[in-house]
């Protein structure tokens, strides 16, 4: 099983510690992509209008600045630089040891500026979303998606992909559809379901954690999936088809 999530939108930067490299993260294929996308940001950000480009307002201006020296930024293990709504839910520092080598081996995180990294992987904290456009570089999504499909189809192919990931990161990447399980969350009151942002982060991330922390294998297919979620929530499976990934959709009672 492997479960790929989005980067969380504000990160926590290291304290101290030495700058990344490259070639020490997962998918070194990727190593030449990612400094083009690390320089191509470090050239936006350092213009006049690098807010309005990066869209993102003038309290997150630090982090912008942040972006223009990335190789010289101390670095720590991705689950501790992304945090928020998601990341809060999964609570990999309330896991055991062994739980924790769990998450290391199963969660791959897609972002806009490393294409993808494992959880483990020792990044600086950025600002960049996948739906930014660069110079030299064009849509993220765009850019990313033939290298994370050469990156990651070979490393994918034995597992069952759980997809937790928002529209926007899910575009770099299509997985196989027949292992591959999009999850949904929904509230649902008096028979009337409504897709939900909020909940839906936090629900994915306790997912997550869900099926890092439960004792038994992990699940291998999508019914199995549906099982394990089922112990904690109201679930249901649909089945996918030739072109479209299963969907695991998790109904909270409003």
């Amino acid at each position: 099983m492997l479960i790929l999530l989005p980067p969380s939108e504000g990160k926590t930067p290291a304290d101290a510690g030495d700058p990344v490299d490259l070639e020490q993260l997962h998918f070194p294929e990727l190593t030449a992509a990612r400094q083009d996308v690390a320089e191509a940001l470090a050239a936006v950000s350092a213009q006049d209008d690098a807010l309005a480009h990066l869209g993102v307002g003038a309290s997150l201006s630090h982090e912008v600045l942040r972006n223009t020296r990335l190789a010289h930024e101390p670095a720590a293990p991705a689950h501790s630089i992304y945090t928020g709504v998601l990341y809060d839910a999964l609570g990999y520092r309330s896991m055991t040891p062994t739980q924790k080598r769990k998450a290391d081996d199963a969660v791959v995180v897609v972002s806009g500026l490393w294409g993808a990294v494992g959880f483990a992987d020792r990044i600086p904290a950025y600002r960049l979303s996948m739906s930014v456009g660069l110079p030299g570089v064009g849509k993220l999504a765009s850019y990313w998606k033939p290298k994370l499909a050469r990156a990651l189809e070979d490393f994918s192919t034995a597992h069952l992909l759980v997809d937790c990931r928002s529209s926007t990161y899910a575009a770099a990447w299509v997985p196989a559809p027949e292992r591959t399980v999009a999850v949904n969350v929904f509230t649902e009151r008096d028979g009337t379901r409504k897709v939900v942002s909020h909940f839906a982060k936090h629900t994915r991330g306790e997912l997550a954690r869900h099926l890092l922390t439960r004792r038994g294998k992990a699940p291998e297919t999508p019914e199995q999936l549906a099982k394990a979620a089922a112990e904690k929530w109201q679930v249901e499976l649909v089945p996918g088809t030739a072109r479209k990934a299963h969907m695991l959709n998790i109904i909270l009672e409003d």
